[in-house]
């Protein structure tokens, strides 16, 4: 084992910026290699755990890391894909090439940065993945010249020429919305990771043949839409939400007219159960659909809370058990802080942030008791006290 590696395993749980300032100590070592490796594994540690567990992988600039995409989001978009060939347009560190190509008899890894299409080189051959090819190109060029695969898969660079985050399917690099029908003329599959950002009406607004709209959430933090484009499809697209928690996850599903067509019943009163949708659910829209898919009552078209008196231990959000409805005058919410002194509190469709309410009511953050402050049907406005339930997976 060379100095340099040997540095990064002894050291590979130290603090980087302390072992920076002892460079002077350590002539034999490539130290910034070594630090950029020692706070790459430390970043992959929960993110890419399988990459963190093989020390002889390498990694490339903080930035790259932090747009690459998590496993477990990685290795869902690998049950998504199959077949004979694929290309990765933009390649990056390679995550998504790494969980996809396996897939695959053939892969084409096209990056134009030469350090990053180096280090995908050297982990894809440490992993094994000797069917794929490395291109230090451009993503537009590679694209005109190259023979029909399966699929194509895209992760458009979301970063402006200035460094600020981007969103806008224009503002990427490259535009897909300006390269569809190359993309479909190359793949009868398309699949676009886009960031959360992005509105979803706009987005099939603009690309057209899409099939699927996957949505990934970790932890109920909403963190990239999956656009699946086919050539000569016309039919309803679906929408998929999936929320990945630590050991579980949520999965709800529904096609563009199911909301749209959808009817849902209102709440005249708060029944015995709450429930509040995962945030990959909130980002698909589904706010009619989901009341009557899982027959429950939305408490107003515009607070996206919905109640039952009968558990729905299946629902993609979380559920909570009413405890108390009060209304939200001075003295109620002042009455409230005796009875709660600390609890969590959401404000749905209510005219006071967090916290405001929490100046008024005296109340403290945290605890064991939920706090919804929400409009309901009556045009009212109304204070739910409740229990959080731990009954769905991931909630």
């Amino acid at each position: 084992m060379s100095p340099t590696q040997q540095f990064i395993t002894d050291h590979s749980n130290d603090d980087v910026q302390r072992l920076a300032l002892q460079a002077a100590r350590y002539p034999e070592v490539d130290m910034a290699f070594a630090l950029r490796q020692i706070a790459g594994r430390q970043k992959v540690k929960h993110k890419i755990p399988s990459f963190y567990q093989n020390p002889l992988l390498q990694y490339p600039a903080q930035l790259s890391l932090e747009q690459s995409s998590s496993e477990i989001t990685a290795r869902y978009k690998a049950k998504l894909c199959s077949g004979h060939s694929m290309a990765d347009l933009t390649g990056g560190f390679g995550i998504d090439m790494a969980f996809m190509a396996p897939q695959f008899e053939k892969a084409f890894y096209v990056e134009r940065q030469t350090e990053l299409c180096d280090i995908a080189a050297h982990n894809f051959g440490i992993l094994g993945l000797s069917h794929i090819t490395v291109f230090n190109r451009n993503a537009l060029d590679f694209l005109q010249k190259m023979h029909e695969v399966d699929m194509i898969f895209l992760d458009p660079a979301r970063r402006g020429h200035g460094g600020q985050k981007v969103f806008r399917l224009a503002d990427c690099e490259p535009d897909v919305s300006a390269l569809k029908s190359t993309l479909l003329a190359k793949a009868p599959k398309v699949i676009i990771k886009l960031s959360p950002m992005l509105d979803i009406s706009q987005l099939q607004k603009e690309l057209t043949h899409i099939s699927e709209i996957h949505i990934l959430s970790v932890d109920n933090e909403c963190k990239e839409l999956l656009v699946i484009m086919k050539r000569g499809f016309e039919g309803n697209t679906q929408i998929i939400t999936q929320n990945f928690a630590k050991d579980s996850r949520q999965t709800f599903s529904f096609g563009n007219e199911d909301e749209s067509t959808a009817m849902p019943q209102f709440a005249s009163l708060c029944g015995k159960y709450l429930y509040e949708p995962n945030a990959s659910v909130m980002k698909a829209g589904a706010f009619k659909y989901v009341a009557v898919y899982f027959d429950l009552q939305k408490l107003h078209p515009h607070t996206h809370l919905y109640t039952s008196d009968e558990c729905k231990v299946n629902f993609p959000g979380r559920i909570f058990e009413v405890v108390k409805l009060s209304g939200h005058s001075k003295q109620e919410l002042k009455n409230l802080k005796s009875e709660y002194p600390k609890a969590n509190i959401a404000v749905r469709n209510y005219p006071d942030s967090v916290e405001i309410l929490r100046k008024k009511t005296g109340i403290k953050d945290g605890g064991d008791d939920y706090i919804f402050a929400c409009k309901m049907i009556d045009e009212k406005y109304y204070i739910i006290i409740t229990k959080k339930l731990n009954l769905t997976p991931g909630s």
